[in-house]
Protein backbone atom coordinates (compact mmCIF):
# COMPACT_ATOMS: atom_id res chain seq x y z
CA UNK A 1 0.00 0.00 0.00
CA UNK A 2 1.28 3.54 -0.66
CA UNK A 3 2.81 5.44 2.21
CA UNK A 4 0.40 7.82 3.96
CA UNK A 5 1.93 9.70 6.87
CA UNK A 6 -1.18 11.81 7.45
CA UNK A 7 -3.33 8.70 7.69
CA UNK A 8 -0.84 7.07 10.08
CA UNK A 9 -0.83 10.17 12.28
CA UNK A 10 -4.63 10.29 12.42
CA UNK A 11 -4.88 6.54 13.10
CA UNK A 12 -2.33 6.65 15.91
CA UNK A 13 -4.12 9.64 17.45
CA UNK A 14 -7.40 7.72 17.43
CA UNK A 15 -5.84 4.72 19.12
CA UNK A 16 -4.02 6.79 21.71
CA UNK A 17 -7.42 8.17 22.69
CA UNK A 18 -8.76 4.61 23.00
CA UNK A 19 -5.76 3.52 25.07
CA UNK A 20 -6.24 6.43 27.45
CA UNK A 21 -10.00 5.96 27.73
CA UNK A 22 -11.03 4.25 30.99
CA UNK A 23 -14.30 2.92 29.51
CA UNK A 24 -15.16 1.26 26.21
CA UNK A 25 -18.81 1.09 25.18
CA UNK A 26 -20.35 -2.05 23.72
CA UNK A 27 -20.49 -0.47 20.28
CA UNK A 28 -16.84 0.58 20.54
CA UNK A 29 -15.91 -2.89 21.75
CA UNK A 30 -17.57 -4.59 18.78
CA UNK A 31 -15.84 -2.17 16.44
CA UNK A 32 -12.49 -2.96 18.06
CA UNK A 33 -13.10 -6.71 17.58
CA UNK A 34 -13.78 -6.28 13.87
CA UNK A 35 -10.87 -3.90 13.42
CA UNK A 36 -8.54 -6.24 15.27
CA UNK A 37 -9.48 -9.18 13.05
CA UNK A 38 -8.88 -7.03 9.99
CA UNK A 39 -5.52 -5.74 11.22
CA UNK A 40 -4.24 -9.21 12.12
CA UNK A 41 -5.36 -10.64 8.79
CA UNK A 42 -4.07 -7.81 6.60
CA UNK A 43 -1.02 -6.50 8.43
CA UNK A 44 0.25 -9.04 10.99
CA UNK A 45 -0.43 -12.74 10.38
CA UNK A 46 -3.67 -14.16 8.98
CA UNK A 47 -2.59 -17.61 10.10
CA UNK A 48 -2.85 -16.59 13.73
CA UNK A 49 -6.59 -16.15 13.30
CA UNK A 50 -6.91 -19.55 11.62
CA UNK A 51 -4.83 -21.22 14.34
CA UNK A 52 -7.01 -20.05 17.24
CA UNK A 53 -9.61 -22.72 16.60
CA UNK A 54 -10.56 -22.99 20.26
CA UNK A 55 -11.83 -19.43 20.00
CA UNK A 56 -13.32 -19.38 16.51
CA UNK A 57 -15.00 -22.77 16.87
CA UNK A 58 -16.69 -21.51 20.03
CA UNK A 59 -18.93 -19.52 17.72
CA UNK A 60 -18.03 -16.19 19.26
CA UNK A 61 -14.87 -14.42 18.18
CA UNK A 62 -13.99 -13.06 21.61
CA UNK A 63 -10.21 -13.14 21.48
CA UNK A 64 -9.76 -9.38 21.73
CA UNK A 65 -8.49 -9.38 25.29
CA UNK A 66 -8.67 -6.11 27.14
CA UNK A 67 -7.98 -6.27 30.87
CA UNK A 68 -7.70 -8.58 33.84
CA UNK A 69 -6.49 -9.27 37.34
CA UNK A 70 -5.36 -12.44 39.05
CA UNK A 71 -6.52 -15.46 37.08
CA UNK A 72 -9.45 -13.63 35.49
CA UNK A 73 -9.31 -11.61 32.27
CA UNK A 74 -12.01 -9.82 30.31
CA UNK A 75 -12.42 -9.27 26.62
CA UNK A 76 -13.23 -5.90 25.09
CA UNK A 77 -16.96 -6.52 25.63
CA UNK A 78 -16.45 -7.21 29.34
CA UNK A 79 -16.98 -10.98 29.21
CA UNK A 80 -14.97 -12.84 31.88
CA UNK A 81 -12.71 -15.85 31.43
CA UNK A 82 -10.68 -17.98 33.81
CA UNK A 83 -7.12 -18.03 32.50
CA UNK A 84 -5.72 -21.56 32.41
CA UNK A 85 -3.04 -20.65 29.90
CA UNK A 86 -1.15 -18.01 31.89
CA UNK A 87 0.56 -16.50 28.86
CA UNK A 88 2.42 -19.81 28.31
CA UNK A 89 3.97 -19.42 31.76
CA UNK A 90 4.44 -15.66 31.69
CA UNK A 91 1.54 -14.87 34.05
CA UNK A 92 2.65 -16.74 37.18
CA UNK A 93 1.61 -13.72 39.27
CA UNK A 94 -1.60 -13.25 37.31
CA UNK A 95 -2.82 -10.39 35.20
CA UNK A 96 -1.54 -6.95 36.18
CA UNK A 97 -0.12 -7.76 39.59
CA UNK A 98 -0.46 -4.45 41.48
CA UNK A 99 2.93 -4.58 43.20
CA UNK A 100 4.77 -5.25 39.96
CA UNK A 101 2.88 -2.49 38.18
CA UNK A 102 3.58 -0.10 41.06
CA UNK A 103 7.32 -0.76 40.81
CA UNK A 104 7.31 -0.21 37.05
CA UNK A 105 5.25 2.98 37.36
CA UNK A 106 7.63 4.36 39.98
CA UNK A 107 10.64 3.63 37.80
CA UNK A 108 8.88 5.03 34.74
CA UNK A 109 8.51 8.36 36.51
CA UNK A 110 12.26 8.33 37.19
CA UNK A 111 13.66 7.07 33.88
CA UNK A 112 12.40 4.32 31.59
CA UNK A 113 15.70 3.31 29.93
CA UNK A 114 19.39 3.61 30.83
CA UNK A 115 22.07 5.41 28.84
CA UNK A 116 23.96 2.11 28.44
CA UNK A 117 27.20 3.99 29.09
CA UNK A 118 26.90 4.63 32.84
CA UNK A 119 26.07 2.12 35.58
CA UNK A 120 22.32 1.66 35.98
CA UNK A 121 21.70 0.38 39.53
CA UNK A 122 18.67 -1.82 38.91
CA UNK A 123 20.56 -4.10 36.55
CA UNK A 124 23.09 -4.73 39.31
CA UNK A 125 20.33 -5.26 41.89
CA UNK A 126 18.59 -7.82 39.70
CA UNK A 127 21.87 -9.61 38.96
CA UNK A 128 22.58 -9.86 42.69
CA UNK A 129 19.07 -11.19 43.35
CA UNK A 130 19.53 -13.82 40.67
CA UNK A 131 22.75 -14.93 42.35
CA UNK A 132 20.85 -15.26 45.64
CA UNK A 133 18.00 -17.39 44.26
CA UNK A 134 19.55 -19.56 41.54
CA UNK A 135 20.85 -23.06 42.37
CA UNK A 136 24.32 -23.77 43.69
CA UNK A 137 27.22 -21.51 42.75
CA UNK A 138 25.52 -19.73 39.85
CA UNK A 139 26.48 -16.08 40.29
CA UNK A 140 26.49 -13.92 37.14
CA UNK A 141 23.58 -13.01 34.86
CA UNK A 142 22.97 -11.24 31.57
CA UNK A 143 19.53 -9.79 30.81
CA UNK A 144 17.55 -9.68 27.59
CA UNK A 145 13.85 -9.63 26.73
CA UNK A 146 12.79 -13.10 25.60
CA UNK A 147 13.35 -16.76 26.31
CA UNK A 148 14.96 -17.45 22.96
CA UNK A 149 17.50 -14.67 23.63
CA UNK A 150 18.34 -16.29 26.96
CA UNK A 151 18.89 -19.65 25.27
CA UNK A 152 20.97 -18.01 22.51
CA UNK A 153 23.16 -16.49 25.19
CA UNK A 154 23.49 -19.81 27.00
CA UNK A 155 24.53 -21.54 23.77
CA UNK A 156 27.07 -18.83 22.98
CA UNK A 157 28.48 -18.88 26.50
CA UNK A 158 28.88 -22.67 26.40
CA UNK A 159 30.72 -22.45 23.08
CA UNK A 160 33.03 -19.67 24.25
CA UNK A 161 33.90 -21.38 27.52
CA UNK A 162 34.46 -24.89 26.19
CA UNK A 163 35.77 -23.89 22.74
CA UNK A 164 33.60 -26.69 21.41
CA UNK A 165 30.70 -26.63 18.97
CA UNK A 166 28.43 -29.63 19.50
CA UNK A 167 25.19 -29.90 21.49
CA UNK A 168 22.97 -32.73 22.64
CA UNK A 169 19.28 -31.88 22.98
CA UNK A 170 15.95 -33.69 23.15
CA UNK A 171 13.33 -34.76 20.66
CA UNK A 172 10.22 -32.52 21.06
CA UNK A 173 12.35 -29.95 22.87
CA UNK A 174 11.37 -26.31 22.59
CA UNK A 175 14.06 -23.67 23.20
CA UNK A 176 12.93 -20.75 21.04
CA UNK A 177 12.73 -19.75 17.39
CA UNK A 178 15.72 -17.54 16.67
CA UNK A 179 18.33 -19.34 14.59
CA UNK A 180 20.59 -20.77 17.28
CA UNK A 181 17.74 -21.74 19.61
CA UNK A 182 15.77 -23.10 16.67
CA UNK A 183 18.71 -25.40 15.87
CA UNK A 184 18.04 -27.06 19.24
CA UNK A 185 14.32 -27.48 18.50
CA UNK A 186 13.09 -31.06 18.60
CA UNK A 187 10.42 -30.88 15.89
CA UNK A 188 10.74 -30.68 12.11
CA UNK A 189 7.77 -28.32 11.57
CA UNK A 190 9.80 -25.37 12.83
CA UNK A 191 13.32 -26.46 11.82
CA UNK A 192 12.84 -27.35 8.17
CA UNK A 193 11.21 -24.22 6.66
CA UNK A 194 14.15 -21.84 7.38
CA UNK A 195 16.66 -24.25 5.89
CA UNK A 196 20.22 -24.38 7.23
CA UNK A 197 20.42 -23.40 10.90
CA UNK A 198 23.34 -23.50 13.36
CA UNK A 199 26.44 -24.89 11.68
CA UNK A 200 27.74 -27.01 14.54
CA UNK A 201 26.64 -30.60 15.19
CA UNK A 202 23.37 -30.94 17.11
CA UNK A 203 22.25 -34.41 18.20
CA UNK A 204 18.67 -35.16 19.29
CA UNK A 205 17.90 -37.95 21.74
CA UNK A 206 14.62 -39.09 23.34
CA UNK A 207 13.75 -36.89 26.32
CA UNK A 208 14.15 -38.61 29.65
CA UNK A 209 16.39 -41.35 28.25
CA UNK A 210 19.67 -40.97 30.14
CA UNK A 211 21.11 -44.05 28.43
CA UNK A 212 20.59 -42.40 25.03
CA UNK A 213 22.37 -39.24 26.18
CA UNK A 214 25.28 -41.28 27.49
CA UNK A 215 25.52 -43.31 24.29
CA UNK A 216 25.65 -40.12 22.24
CA UNK A 217 28.31 -38.61 24.50
CA UNK A 218 30.35 -41.80 24.25
CA UNK A 219 30.07 -41.96 20.44
CA UNK A 220 31.07 -38.30 20.07
CA UNK A 221 34.03 -38.87 22.38
CA UNK A 222 35.18 -41.94 20.45
CA UNK A 223 34.95 -40.32 17.02
CA UNK A 224 36.39 -36.97 18.10
CA UNK A 225 33.30 -34.75 17.90
CA UNK A 226 33.52 -32.09 20.60
CA UNK A 227 30.35 -31.46 22.59
CA UNK A 228 30.00 -28.11 24.33
CA UNK A 229 26.84 -28.84 26.31
CA UNK A 230 23.78 -30.92 26.93
CA UNK A 231 20.75 -28.61 26.81
CA UNK A 232 17.49 -29.80 28.37
CA UNK A 233 14.26 -28.52 29.91
CA UNK A 234 13.80 -29.79 33.48
CA UNK A 235 10.24 -30.68 32.47
CA UNK A 236 9.35 -30.40 28.80
CA UNK A 237 6.78 -27.62 28.44
CA UNK A 238 5.76 -27.45 24.78
CA UNK A 239 5.87 -31.23 24.49
CA UNK A 240 3.02 -31.31 27.01
CA UNK A 241 4.43 -31.08 30.54
CA UNK A 242 6.53 -34.22 30.19
CA UNK A 243 8.23 -35.19 33.45
CA UNK A 244 11.42 -37.25 33.08
CA UNK A 245 12.29 -40.30 35.20
CA UNK A 246 13.72 -39.36 38.59
CA UNK A 247 17.19 -40.57 37.67
CA UNK A 248 17.38 -38.50 34.47
CA UNK A 249 18.70 -35.17 35.75
CA UNK A 250 21.09 -36.68 38.34
CA UNK A 251 22.55 -38.89 35.62
CA UNK A 252 22.85 -35.93 33.24
CA UNK A 253 24.81 -34.09 35.90
CA UNK A 254 27.13 -37.02 36.55
CA UNK A 255 27.82 -37.89 32.92
CA UNK A 256 28.34 -34.31 31.69
CA UNK A 257 30.84 -33.76 34.47
CA UNK A 258 32.59 -37.01 33.59
CA UNK A 259 32.83 -36.14 29.89
CA UNK A 260 33.83 -32.50 30.48
CA UNK A 261 30.60 -31.19 28.96
CA UNK A 262 28.46 -28.35 30.31
CA UNK A 263 24.87 -28.89 31.47
CA UNK A 264 22.37 -26.18 30.50
CA UNK A 265 18.92 -26.05 32.12
CA UNK A 266 16.30 -24.25 30.06
CA UNK A 267 14.09 -22.92 32.87
CA UNK A 268 12.31 -20.40 30.62
CA UNK A 269 8.95 -22.01 31.37
CA UNK A 270 9.67 -24.00 34.53
CA UNK A 271 11.57 -21.37 36.52
CA UNK A 272 10.35 -19.29 39.46
CA UNK A 273 7.86 -21.71 40.94
CA UNK A 274 5.76 -23.05 38.06
CA UNK A 275 6.41 -26.75 38.75
CA UNK A 276 6.24 -26.69 42.55
CA UNK A 277 9.90 -25.84 43.13
CA UNK A 278 11.54 -22.46 42.69
CA UNK A 279 13.55 -24.06 39.84
CA UNK A 280 12.59 -27.19 37.97
CA UNK A 281 16.01 -28.81 38.50
CA UNK A 282 15.45 -28.60 42.26
CA UNK A 283 13.05 -31.55 42.02
CA UNK A 284 16.21 -33.62 41.61
CA UNK A 285 18.73 -31.50 43.58
CA UNK A 286 20.78 -30.80 40.46
CA UNK A 287 22.88 -27.68 39.86
CA UNK A 288 23.36 -26.91 36.14
CA UNK A 289 26.37 -25.05 34.78
CA UNK A 290 24.21 -22.55 32.89
CA UNK A 291 20.58 -21.64 33.48
CA UNK A 292 18.16 -19.75 31.21
CA UNK A 293 15.02 -18.07 32.54
CA UNK A 294 12.37 -15.76 31.07
CA UNK A 295 8.55 -15.65 30.90
CA UNK A 296 7.48 -15.13 34.55
CA UNK A 297 10.65 -13.22 35.46
CA UNK A 298 8.90 -10.00 34.40
CA UNK A 299 5.91 -10.65 36.61
CA UNK A 300 3.57 -10.65 33.63
CA UNK A 301 4.18 -6.93 33.23
CA UNK A 302 7.49 -6.47 31.36
CA UNK A 303 9.48 -8.72 29.02
CA UNK A 304 12.75 -9.77 30.64
CA UNK A 305 14.96 -12.85 30.46
CA UNK A 306 18.35 -13.96 31.74
CA UNK A 307 21.04 -16.53 31.26
CA UNK A 308 23.18 -17.22 34.29
CA UNK A 309 26.34 -19.15 35.16
CA UNK A 310 29.02 -19.54 37.79
CA UNK A 311 32.02 -17.25 38.07
CA UNK A 312 34.49 -19.55 36.34
CA UNK A 313 32.36 -19.95 33.22
CA UNK A 314 31.48 -16.24 33.18
CA UNK A 315 35.11 -15.18 32.80
CA UNK A 316 34.77 -15.44 29.01
CA UNK A 317 31.96 -12.87 29.16
CA UNK A 318 34.24 -10.39 30.94
CA UNK A 319 37.77 -10.85 29.57
CA UNK A 320 39.35 -9.90 27.29
CA UNK A 321 36.21 -8.23 25.89
CA UNK A 322 33.43 -7.30 28.34
CA UNK A 323 31.23 -6.33 25.38
CA UNK A 324 31.34 -9.75 23.76
CA UNK A 325 27.57 -10.05 24.33
CA UNK A 326 25.35 -6.96 24.48
CA UNK A 327 21.85 -5.70 23.72
CA UNK A 328 20.72 -2.08 23.73
CA UNK A 329 17.33 -2.65 25.33
CA UNK A 330 17.85 -5.82 27.38
CA UNK A 331 17.97 -5.30 31.12
CA UNK A 332 16.37 -1.86 30.90
CA UNK A 333 15.22 -0.15 34.06
CA UNK A 334 11.53 -0.90 33.60
CA UNK A 335 12.22 -4.58 32.95
CA UNK A 336 14.54 -4.83 35.95
CA UNK A 337 12.06 -3.08 38.24
CA UNK A 338 9.38 -5.56 37.18
CA UNK A 339 11.69 -8.53 37.77
CA UNK A 340 12.77 -7.25 41.18
CA UNK A 341 9.13 -6.91 42.22
CA UNK A 342 8.21 -10.30 40.72
CA UNK A 343 11.01 -12.03 42.63
CA UNK A 344 9.98 -10.24 45.82
CA UNK A 345 6.36 -11.39 45.53
CA UNK A 346 7.39 -14.93 44.57
CA UNK A 347 9.71 -15.27 47.57
CA UNK A 348 7.43 -13.52 50.05
CA UNK A 349 4.39 -15.58 49.10
CA UNK A 350 6.44 -18.76 48.52
CA UNK A 351 4.59 -19.28 45.28
CA UNK A 352 6.42 -22.51 44.42
CA UNK A 353 4.77 -24.07 47.48
CA UNK A 354 1.44 -22.63 46.36
CA UNK A 355 1.93 -24.18 42.92
CA UNK A 356 2.83 -27.54 44.45
CA UNK A 357 -0.26 -27.59 46.66
CA UNK A 358 -2.61 -26.54 43.87
CA UNK A 359 -1.06 -29.08 41.52
CA UNK A 360 -1.54 -31.79 44.15
CA UNK A 361 -5.19 -30.73 44.30
CA UNK A 362 -5.82 -30.40 40.56
CA UNK A 363 -3.83 -33.23 38.94
CA UNK A 364 -5.61 -36.13 40.74
CA UNK A 365 -8.99 -34.64 39.76
CA UNK A 366 -7.88 -34.37 36.13
CA UNK A 367 -6.68 -37.98 36.26
CA UNK A 368 -10.08 -39.01 37.62
CA UNK A 369 -11.78 -37.29 34.69
CA UNK A 370 -9.37 -38.99 32.30
CA UNK A 371 -10.28 -42.36 33.82
CA UNK A 372 -13.97 -41.51 33.40
CA UNK A 373 -13.45 -40.67 29.72
CA UNK A 374 -10.87 -43.21 28.50
CA UNK A 375 -12.07 -42.87 24.90
CA UNK A 376 -11.03 -39.19 25.00
CA UNK A 377 -7.91 -39.12 27.18
CA UNK A 378 -4.57 -40.78 26.77
CA UNK A 379 -2.97 -39.43 29.97
CA UNK A 380 -2.39 -36.50 32.31
CA UNK A 381 1.18 -35.38 32.95
CA UNK A 382 2.99 -32.61 34.79
CA UNK A 383 4.09 -31.17 38.10
CA UNK A 384 2.76 -28.21 40.03
CA UNK A 385 0.73 -26.02 37.68
CA UNK A 386 2.46 -27.13 34.48
CA UNK A 387 0.00 -29.78 33.34
CA UNK A 388 -0.62 -31.56 30.05
CA UNK A 389 -3.91 -33.17 29.02
CA UNK A 390 -3.03 -35.74 26.35
CA UNK A 391 -5.76 -36.94 24.00
CA UNK A 392 -6.01 -39.87 21.62
CA UNK A 393 -7.01 -37.51 18.81
CA UNK A 394 -5.74 -33.98 18.15
CA UNK A 395 -9.20 -32.90 16.93
CA UNK A 396 -10.69 -33.94 20.26
CA UNK A 397 -8.19 -31.65 21.96
CA UNK A 398 -9.45 -28.75 19.89
CA UNK A 399 -13.03 -29.65 20.84
CA UNK A 400 -12.07 -29.61 24.52
CA UNK A 401 -10.39 -26.23 24.16
CA UNK A 402 -13.36 -24.81 22.24
CA UNK A 403 -15.85 -26.22 24.71
CA UNK A 404 -13.97 -24.71 27.61
CA UNK A 405 -13.75 -21.34 25.88
CA UNK A 406 -17.52 -21.34 25.32
CA UNK A 407 -17.79 -21.90 29.06
CA UNK A 408 -15.40 -19.09 29.95
CA UNK A 409 -12.08 -20.93 30.37
CA UNK A 410 -8.99 -20.25 28.24
CA UNK A 411 -6.61 -23.12 27.49
CA UNK A 412 -4.36 -23.77 24.49
CA UNK A 413 -2.35 -26.42 22.73
CA UNK A 414 1.38 -26.98 22.80
CA UNK A 415 3.85 -26.33 19.99
CA UNK A 416 5.52 -29.73 19.72
CA UNK A 417 2.63 -32.04 20.65
CA UNK A 418 -0.53 -31.82 18.55
CA UNK A 419 -2.45 -34.13 20.89
CA UNK A 420 -1.98 -32.03 24.01
CA UNK A 421 -3.89 -29.19 25.66
CA UNK A 422 -2.05 -27.49 28.49
CA UNK A 423 -3.40 -26.33 31.81
CA UNK A 424 -1.00 -23.64 32.98
CA UNK A 425 -2.90 -21.07 35.05
CA UNK A 426 -1.43 -18.22 37.07
CA UNK A 427 -0.08 -19.56 40.33
CA UNK A 428 -2.47 -17.19 42.10
CA UNK A 429 -5.56 -18.99 40.75
CA UNK A 430 -7.94 -19.70 43.62
CA UNK A 431 -9.26 -23.11 44.61
CA UNK A 432 -12.76 -21.85 43.85
CA UNK A 433 -11.62 -21.00 40.32
CA UNK A 434 -9.95 -24.42 39.97
CA UNK A 435 -13.23 -26.09 40.97
CA UNK A 436 -15.08 -23.98 38.40
CA UNK A 437 -12.61 -25.07 35.70
CA UNK A 438 -13.08 -28.73 36.65
CA UNK A 439 -16.89 -28.39 36.54
CA UNK A 440 -16.76 -26.75 33.11
CA UNK A 441 -14.30 -29.35 31.86
CA UNK A 442 -16.59 -32.15 33.03
CA UNK A 443 -19.50 -30.49 31.23
CA UNK A 444 -17.40 -30.14 28.05
CA UNK A 445 -16.35 -33.80 28.13
CA UNK A 446 -19.95 -34.94 28.62
CA UNK A 447 -21.00 -32.87 25.61
CA UNK A 448 -18.22 -34.36 23.46
CA UNK A 449 -19.24 -37.88 24.47
CA UNK A 450 -22.89 -37.18 23.61
CA UNK A 451 -21.94 -35.88 20.15
CA UNK A 452 -19.51 -38.65 19.32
Amino acid sequence: MPQSLDAALAYSNRWLDIIKSPVVTEAEGKAIIEESKHNFAEYFNRGWLDYRKSVTEAGDWAATEWTGEGAIFRDVLGREYIDCLGGYGMMDLGWGHPEVIAAVKAQLQRTPMPSQELIDPLRGVLARLMAEITPGDIKYSFFAASGTEAVEGAIKLAKMYTRKNGFIVAVKAFHGKTMGSLSMMGKADYRQPPGTLYGGPVYHVPYGDADAVERQLDICHKVGIDIAAVLMEPIQGEAGAIVPPDDFWPRLREMTTRYGVLLIADEVQTGLGRTGKLWGVEHWDVVPDILAVAKSLGGGVMPVSAFCANEEIWQVMMYPNPFIHTTTTGGGALACSAAIAAINVTLRDRLWEVAAAKGDYLIPKLKALAAEYPEIYHSITGKGLLIGQHFHDAEVGYKVAAGLFKRGVLVAGTLTSAHTIRIEPPLVITYEQIDAVLDRLADTLAEIRRKT
